[in-house]
């Protein structure tokens, strides 16, 4: 009992550690105004290439910029890409997941096919080349990284539904006249809820890391707005001398995706135990 106690007390500390760094990351992207000291963008070239100090936090970089209030802008904009690819593929792809699952037939081998032509790809290479393509904006990037990220979530979400749909609740609902509309609505899109909650928190790390990609490669966030992927490309070339152009954005990256994927694996573990599941 006492090692159960323990069990829970250092999930619980690891789940609200991921939590308060995500919470402390985002916030201080929502209030890059008032927590970034200097102008992202500005520009000393007599404080070129500066290490950490008081002033300058996490130094400056080849054209003398405040390396940490980049960062903080950095992350506004990653998070922003991060928070509305995730949604919209989360969504999107729930719905066709819950349509192919419930419905069958044609429109599930149509909805799976297209997964299929998606799997073909890696998200990275499907990125870059529809980048390649309509060019790169935010608005771009967005669109590019739900159409390489959607068949993930509808994959799962029709599992889930084809499970659903053969369970007595919805059997009933059916036999007392619902129609599909409802049951979908009242019966099966609640009860893949937890399922698409933990997929969300598990793909915002994912695609943190796709659109750092794809700016590192220069296909994403464009000069000179600040993203971490781009601090990281431009920091390279100094690695010798000047560590922290490129080591401080890919910390912060780095620490960010390892919070969000703590938080969808102690997500994961809750609806496990919740359910039964050991």
């Amino acid at each position: 009992m006492d090692g159960d106690v323990r069990r829970r007390l250092a999930r619980r500390l690891y789940l609200g550690s991921a939590g308060a760094i995500l919470v402390l990351v985002a916030g201080a992207a929502l209030l890059a105004p008032a927590v970034a000291p200097f102008d992202p963008n500005g520009m000393d070239l007599a404080g070129a290439l500066q290490p950490p100090s008081g002033e300058h936090w996490f130094g400056t970089d080849q054209l003398g910029r405040d390396v940490f209030s980049r960062a903080v802008y950095g992350g506004r904009l990653s998070l922003f890409i991060a928070v509305c690819a995730v949604a919209v593929a989360g969504m999107g792809g729930a719905v066709l997941g819950v349509l192919a699952g419930y419905r069958g037939g044609w429109i599930d081998d149509v909805i799976m096919r297209l997964g299929d032509i998606q799997y073909a790809l890696p998200p990275v290479i499907l990125a870059m080349v529809l980048v390649g393509v309509v060019g790169p904006s935010t608005t771009n990037i967005i669109a590019v990284i739900v159409l390489a990220n959607w068949a993930r979530f509808a994959r799962v979400i029709r599992a889930e539904a084809l499970t659903l749909k053969h369970r007595d609740f919805v059997l009933l609902a059916r036999l007392s006249g619902a129609s599909p509309g409802w049951v979908v609505l009242r019966h099966i899109l609640p009860n893949v809820r937890s399922t698409l909650l933990v997929l969300l928190t598990l793909d915002i790390g994912l695609i943190i890391i796709l659109e750092a990609t794809l700016s590192f490669l220069g296909l994403g966030i464009q000069p000179p707005d600040p993203s971490w992927g781009g601090m990281i490309a431009d920091g390279r070339g100094y690695l010798e001398r000047a560590w922290w152009t490129s080591v401080a954005p890919g910390g912060v990256l780095l620490l960010t995706v390892l919070a969000a994927n703590a938080l969808g694996d102690g997500l994961r573990e809750h609806y496990r135990v919740a359910e039964g599941g050991g």
